[in-house]
């Protein structure tokens, strides 16, 4: 930029080198900064150029990125034992270039997406892939890993499946114990598995099932999950939720989270109507969980996969089966279905932004009381109460 010039700087040898008084820092995450000393203030651009830059690669070997009292990061050379605020790979950075990100719409198919997108270095855990779009989440069950694959053009991938029944918390903390003992980060969650139109029942905790497995379960994963989404940070949490959220509501008449809403009696059950309030819930999940861990580097996001789209979510009822059958010439495949989730979980745009809903793979507002913060706040103090009070029934045991 040979017209951007800073009144009082001294002409250097080099358009990169920097002034006198001028030093070159780089974040946490590899974007460089600059530090006057002389005017004490700091900026992303270069004093001369004007560019920004990011450092590219990992660490070399023996160096390690830490964090000193004051918050600044430091770089440690274990092997010839010394410390320094210079990142090392500031020799290889490479300049931002600033490209406008593409518009996705309710056509886009998830490929569209993840092309051109190196996730080589992430880990993420999709609920729910064994069947419907999960699969297209890029993760399912043991038989269908290499077919699915394949049929992706995916070759160097590494997938894994692991059980969890949502509908067991017992299940739910076995399964974050198993992931933990592999010592793996998490970068991206997908709360992703649901039931719809299920008949009534109680799961073993006592609680209807619709709202124990489209709800609570993932609450719970979060929970025991969430000190490996914070030391994997930057980390996002995408959260399925549906349209269907707008009709229903959840409070009493004291404006609380209603428990006898959320698992009512066989008398009082609806099928429908109990899927209806678990996505709300889905979104108030969402919202509270980036209020309480975005400070640390995680964010989430919830999500509409598309109208009437055709999944065996629908399996558990003969009518739903036929109206889904009806629609399905009109309906979004399971590709298209899962593009919007898949933007949420990668798209660069929205690095560090959460608590809002998404559908289309384009920001839209939910119902009123989706956005109401103390609806959000109740339903996750009713469900830590819910989780603690069987957690104690299970010790008593």
């Amino acid at each position: 930029m040979a017209a951007l010039k800073y009144a009082g700087m001294d002409d250097t040898d080099s358009e990169d080198e920097l002034p006198p008084g001028w030093e070159e820092r780089s974040t946490k995450d590899g974007w460089v900064y600059y530090a006057s000393h002389d005017e004490m203030k700091t900026q992303w651009e270069h004093p001369k150029t004007g560019k920004k830059k990011r450092c590219a690669g990992d660490l070399p070997y023996g160096w390690e990125q830490e964090t000193d009292e004051k918050g600044q990061v430091i770089y440690v050379d274990h092997i010839n034992k010394r410390t320094t605020y210079f990142d090392p790979r500031q020799a290889f950075t490479v300049e931002d270039v600033v490209v406008k990100p593409k518009r996705y719409d309710g056509n886009t198919a998830a490929l569209e997406i993840l092309q051109g997108r190196d996730l080589s270095d992430k880990v993420i855990l999709i609920t729910g892939g064994n069947s419907g779009i999960g699969e297209f989440h890029k993760i399912t069950g043991s038989n269908g890993i290499n077919s699915l694959l394949e049929s992706f053009g995916i070759h160097k991938a590494r997938v894994e499946a692991m059980m969890c029944d949502l509908a067991s918390l017992r299940s739910v903390r076995e399964f974050a114990e198993s992931y933990k003992a592999k010592k793996l980060p998490l970068h991206i969650l997908v709360c992703n598995a649901a039931v719809c139109t299920q008949p009534w029942r109680l799961t073993e905790d006592g609680l209807e099932s619709t709202f124990q497995i489209c709800h609570l379960g993932h609450f719970l994963l979060v929970q025991c999950l969430q000190d490996v989404l914070r030391r994997s940070a930057p980390a996002r949490v995408v959260v399925v939720s549906s349209e269907s959220h707008r009709f229903t509501d959840l409070l009493d008449s004291c404006s609380k989270v209603d428990m006898a809403l959320l698992s009512p009696t066989k008398k009082e059950y609806w099928s429908m109507l109990a899927y209806n309030r678990a996505k709300l819930c889905n979104i108030l999940f969402s919202k509270e969980l980036h209020r309480r861990l975005s400070p640390h580097g995680v964010t989430s996001n919830a999500v509409h996969p598309g109208n009437m789209m055709y999944t065996s979510i629908h399996r558990s009822w003969w009518l739903m089966t036929f109206l889904f059958s009806l629609a399905r010439p009109f309906t979004k495949s399971m590709q298209q279905g899962a593009a919007t989730t898949v933007y949420c979980a990668v798209a660069p745009e929205l690095e560090g932004l959460g608590g809002m809903y998404f559908n289309n793979c384009f920001r839209c507002l939910p119902s009123i009381q989706a956005q109401d913060q103390s609806s959000a706040s109740s339903l996750w103090e009713l469900s830590e109460r819910l989780v603690a009070e069987r957690s104690a029934g299970i010790q008593a045991l």
